[in-house]
Formats: C-alpha cells, structure tokens, sequence
C-alpha cells in the first residue's frame, strides 16, 4: 500500500503549524504566562523557542523525513537497533495520553462556543451569570463526556479523511481562519480601557524581573515551548514522514516557529486587555486550566455584544484546538498503519476506542486543577513526557544519526542554512540535551535539594553516561 504523501508545501507548513497552533497557545498559554510572572515568563519563553524549539522542530523533522515512517519505524530502520523502535512506542504513548486531555479541552471549548452562538439568537449565554459555578459543572462529569467524545468525533473524522483529504484540506482552512480572527480580536481588544496596563504587564521588558525568577519559570517556559510547538511527543517526526521531495526543512521549520509564537503572543494581546479592562488581576483568575473560561466568560458578559465577541474567540479556539488535535491522533494512527499494515479507517476506529476510555477517565475525574487525573496528565505528566521525549530525539540525532542528520539537513536547503547544519548538529548533540535534562530535574524539585550548580553537574554527567552508551552501542552495530 502507498504511503500517503502531502499535495503541496504550504499544506505541509500549515499543518504542522496547525499541530503547534492549539490549546496550547490560546488555552494553555495565558494562563501558565499570568502564573509566572507576565513578561518574565514570556521573555523566557520566547528564547527556549528560538534556542531550544527551533533546533529540537528540525531535528524530529530530520527523523522524520529521512525514515518516511511513524516514530517507531524511523527510529528502528535509522539506528538498526530494535531497543530504539522500542523507545518510538513511548511516543505513541505520549499522543494518547496528550489526546485523552486535550480532547476534554477541546469538549469545553465546544460547549462555550455553541453556549456563545445561543446568545447571538437571543438567548444569554448561561456561563454570564455565574462564570466559576457555570465551569464547575461542565468541567467534569457526564456532561464533559458528552462533549469530549463530540469533540473527538470531530477529530477522528478529519483523520480518517486521509493525509490529503483530511489533514491537508482542514487545516489549509482552519489556519488562515485563526490568524484572521486573532488579529481582529486583538485589534479590537486594544481599543479597550487597561489595555496599556495590560502590555505592560505582558510585554514590558523587565531585566530585574527576569533575574529574579528565571530559574522559577524555566521548567514551565520549556514544557510551554515544546507544547506548544508539538515537541516531544513524535507529532513532527510523523508528519515530516509524509514530505515527498527535498526542500528547506529550516526554512520551513522557521516558518511554522514563527506562526506558532505569532498565534500565541496574538492571543495574549485578546486575553490580558480584556481582563485588565475589568479591573481583573490575571494572576488571581481562576489560576490553572479554568483561567481561560472563568476569567473571559466574566470579561465577556460585561461587554457591549459580549455573545458576539465570545462566539468569535471560542471559534477561534475550536479551529485551533482540532488543528492540533488531528496531528495527536494522527501519531498511533500512522503507527498501526505503517507497523501492522492495517487500513487508515481501521486504524482511526481503533485508536479512537482507546480514547474515549482514556479520555472518558479525565472527563468524569471531579478534579481538573493541581491534583487529580486531568490535573496530573494536562500538567506534570504532559511536561515530563514531552521534555523526555525531545531530548531522545535530539540524543538520537547527535549520537546514532550524526552524518545522515546533517546531510539530510542539508537536502534543499539553500546555502545559508546548509551552513548551520554543523553548529546546529552540535547544539542538538550536546548542548540541548543537557539543558532538557536540566529542566527535567528541576521539575523534580532536585535544584532545590542540590542547588543550581550541583543539579547542573547531574545533567551533565547523565548527558555524559547517555553519550558513551550510544557511542559503545553504535561500535558494537
């Protein structure tokens, strides 16, 4: 059977834009920035992207292409070891687990918008009078079942279409859609009173600020970058697996960098001059996954045409989240097909089973913030699994591909960029790891039981054992 390939070049940037553009820079977003500090937070974020997520996008990219499989199949047929097809499983593993969540997300989200959509008939949206009591109720429960599997039906039909029909052809329209409201939300939410306020809050560049928390922020800002940029979880090694021709992955992958920031800085400038027009402190919104419905729903139902406008934003999240919601799916999809040779439709149907159960769990668990089933896999468990991930990826990259990465870096791209495929197979080798397997202990807490150097010399010494074991198996291959 031929493997699926996409028609054009713009319909693979835009959906692997569409994977990073999601949940994760509209929902997501907002509300990891406000809990940790506004502009602090997103200086350091926005430098993990260039100087983590960008090199780490053009490494899965790399895998990716050069394989022409899901994750488990590249990395078994690239390396010639099976423990590494085996280690590709964990990124089947963490689409699920991403999938099980976002689509509960994604259930609310839908919910909001077709609540929004009732008012603009007449009838006022039913989360105006009481925001917080209104989220209570829909976050968990039958109701969030309901809506979860509505929202994952949605998705399993785009899948199912096919790579062309389906992913290529949703998010070619999904994508523009976005980025044209976005900018008209954020246009008209300038105009607002407390908008100064709120850039100085989101954009002011604070030095002191920066120093002072930056060893707080930089796990949340390193698992914000690879969630969003679909980092880690194998999504861009599968859909790069679906390139038929040489062309500049670096170019590409700045593109698709781009866009993604865009979009979430785009959707900073909505959430916080809407807040701040209120009077409400982003900080104290309803901190955690609630922030984006109980704090808008408020600013919403205080506004001249507020159905209006929050049918439009909650559009604009509905379009958003299916784009990247498509791609998780599209991991294990990609995996039964390409490992057991069974059809898409099959695939999709099987795949699709698993997570409803997977997701029914996170939908009917009472507690969605800090603790609980959704509150562990939407927060530390996403993290982790991400930040594991990549750094496999880019340890894969630097140690077992070496020369072929390079080489395959440098297939279509102009002379500029093939220049930087040395530094950057360096920076993906060595330097980056380390600086992932820093983040994740620091997510563990070891920083404040070592200290901040001390945690650095564990990274380096783990970076250390990891790169004489790929050294010691590759001569033994």
């Amino acid at each position: 059977m031929a493997r699926e390939t996409w028609a054009t070049r713009a319909g693979f940037i835009l959906a692997a834009a569409g994977s990073a553009v999601g949940l994760g820079n509209i929902w997501r977003f907002p509300w990891v920035t406000a809990d940790n500090g506004g502009s602090a937070f997103l200086l350091v974020y926005l430098g993990i992207v260039l100087l983590v997520g960008v090199p780490g996008l053009l490494g899965e990219f790399v895998v990716g292409r050069r394989g022409k499989k899901s994750p488990v199949g590249a990395l078994r047929d690239l390396s010639g070891s099976r423990a590494w097809g085996l280690w590709g499983v964990f990124y089947v593993v963490t689409a699920i687990a991403l999938i099980s969540f976002y689509s509960v997300v994604g259930g609310w989200i839908l919910r909001y918008f077709g609540e929004s959509a009732l008012g603009l008939a007449g009838a006022r949206p039913a989360y105006f009078a009481a925001p917080g009591e209104y989220f209570g109720g829909a976050a968990a429960g039958l109701d969030a079942l309901g809506f979860h599997l509505l929202f994952l039906g949605l998705t399993a039909l785009v899948v199912y279409a096919g790579v062309r029909r389906g992913i290529e052809l949703g998010t070619k329209v999904m994508m523009p859609a976005v980025l044209a409201l976005l900018i008209g939300l954020a246009v008209w939410a300038g105009t607002r009173p407390g908008a100064a306020e709120a850039y100085a809050f989101y954009l002011r560049f604070d030095l002191a600020t920066v120093r002072a928390n930056f060893f707080d922020v930089l796990a949340p800002a390193a698992g914000q970058a690879l969630f969003t940029l679909s980092l880690g979880a194998g999504t861009m090694i599968t859909y790069a697996s679906y390139i038929d021709e040489d062309r500049s992955l670096p170019f590409d992958g700045t593109v698709i960098a781009v866009l993604n920031t865009l979009v979430g800085v785009l959707a900073g400038l909505v959430v916080f001059p809407l807040l701040f027009s209120l009077g409400v402190d982003p900080s104290q919104t309803a901190p955690g996954p609630g922030a984006l419905f109980v704090g808008l729903a408020g600013a919403f139902s205080q506004l001249p045409a507020g159905s209006l406008v929050a049918t439009a934003f909650f559009g604009v999240v509905v379009l958003a989240a299916l784009s990247s919601s498509i791609s998780m799916l599209e991991i294990p999809v990609s995996f039964l097909v390409d490992e057991y040779g069974l059809s898409r439709q099959r695939a999709v149907a099987l795949v699709t089973t698993a997570v409803v159960v997977t997701g029914g769990v996170c939908a009917i668990n009472p507690t969605i913030a800090g603790t609980g089933v959704f509150g562990f896999v939407a927060g530390p468990l996403v993290d982790t699994l991400l930040t594991a991930g990549l750094t496999a990826v880019l340890v894969f990259v630097g140690w077992v591909m070496g020369r072929d990465a390079v080489a395959e870096f440098r297939s279509g791209a102009g002379s500029f960029s093939a220049a930087l495929a040395t530094p950057w197979l360096l920076a993906t080798g060595v330097a980056l790891p380390i600086f992932l397997l820093f983040t994740l202990l620091t997510t563990f807490g070891v920083d404040a039981s070592l200290g901040f150097w001390p945690t650095v010399l564990v990274a380096v010494l783990a970076g250390a054992v990891a790169f004489v074991g790929l050294r010691t198996e590759r001569s033994l291959v």
